[in-house]
């Protein structure tokens, strides 16, 4: 940990490593996406990775406490302590395993985030506890962190065209959960209105899927699927939302005339306050081109229409339930 003592850059150069990164985004808008919760937990961790914040304060003297998911299915958890943060500019912080013991692996963080015409230079100085933390740390970091800026760039690239959805719900979030995650439940209210919702077969577990068909009043049919990413019980679900076949083959071309994405990476969070659930729905075009990307952007008050009118239909199951 650091003792508040200033030290030369010849004391420290044999144990820092400097990573830094341009984004193609404004400042601000960098600061925000790295500091605001509903954001961070999108992108914090390499690929592969996902992240539960069990307490988040950006402030000096603050704390945040999170536990990163590994791939292998192993958790670990991280406490930062902010010892300095000045909008949007900088970021310091110690940060360990959340435990108070004397912890070598611990290091001490700087991030700066500087304005280069219309993008932002993020530069992240980590420094060891000793060069040969350092050295038996370094290539592990250093691949983390790069991993880790490709998924930001790839969020701060995607939020122009984001379609985002909120609404409350008088209905604890267990309860508003279930209604996503249960098949019975699912089919009562997924989908626009006039659509009856099947539900073929729902697996759910990070690279589960859920395989549906959507039938109108004419009897016309459409096939999806949801690929499961994320899954943290009751509160954020990460899935890929793509036409299917009636086989559960995904994704399809969807059955438009408009170039529209075959697939849409969703952020379902709930949050729960005085015993109402607020659900945000957040999707993204998924392995899009850019011209499906603008057709995504151009039908957002469509989407807006669509999930309005499952919302009204989930709010009335909720209701009955």
């Amino acid at each position: 940990m650091s003792t508040g003592k200033p030290v030369s850059p010849e004391t420290t150069a044999d144990r820092e490593l400097v990573i830094t990164r341009v984004f193609s985004a404004p400042r601000e808008l960098v600061w925000k996406v790295w500091t605001d919760p509903a954001h961070v937990v999108r992108w914090w961790g390499p690929r592969g990775h996902s992240t539960t914040i069990r307490e988040h304060d950006v402030r000096p003297g603050g704390v945040w406490r999170y536990v990163m998911h590994g791939p292998n299915g192993v958790d670990y958890d991280n406490r930062i302590r902010y010892t300095e943060v000045v909008a949007p500019e900088r970021l310091v912080y110690h940060h360990d395993a959340d435990r108070d013991d004397d912890d070598d692996q611990s290091f001490h963080v700087t991030v700066t985030f500087q304005i280069r015409g219309e993008q932002t230079e993020v530069v992240m100085r980590t420094l060891f506890r000793s060069a040969a933390v350092r050295d038996r740390m370094a290539q592990f970091a250093s691949a983390g962190a790069a991993s880790t800026f490709d998924r930001l760039g790839e969020l701060l690239a995607d939020l122009p065209v984001e379609f985002v959805i909120t609404r409350s719900f008088g209905a604890p979030r267990e309860l508003v959960y279930r209604a996503f995650t249960e098949a019975e439940r699912l089919a009562q209210w997924w989908g626009p209105r006039g659509f009856t919702m099947r539900v073929q077969q729902l697996d759910l577990r990070p690279g589960g899927t859920c395989h549906y068909s959507l039938r109108a009043t004419d009897g016309r049919e459409m096939w999806a699927r949801f690929t499961y990413l994320e899954i943290d019980p009751p509160g954020r679900v990460v899935f890929i939302n793509a036409f299917a076949d009636a086989a559960g083959t995904a994704p399809v071309r969807p059955p438009f005339p408009d170039p529209w994405p075959s697939e849409i990476l969703n952020t379902m969070t709930l949050t729960e306050k005085d015993g109402k659930t607020t659900v945000t729905l957040r999707g993204v075009p998924h392995n899009a081109t850019a011209v499906e990307r603008a057709t995504f952007l151009a039908g957002h008050s469509s989407l807006q229409g669509g999930f309005g009118s499952a919302f009204d239909e989930l709010a009335a199951h909720l209701a009955r339930s």
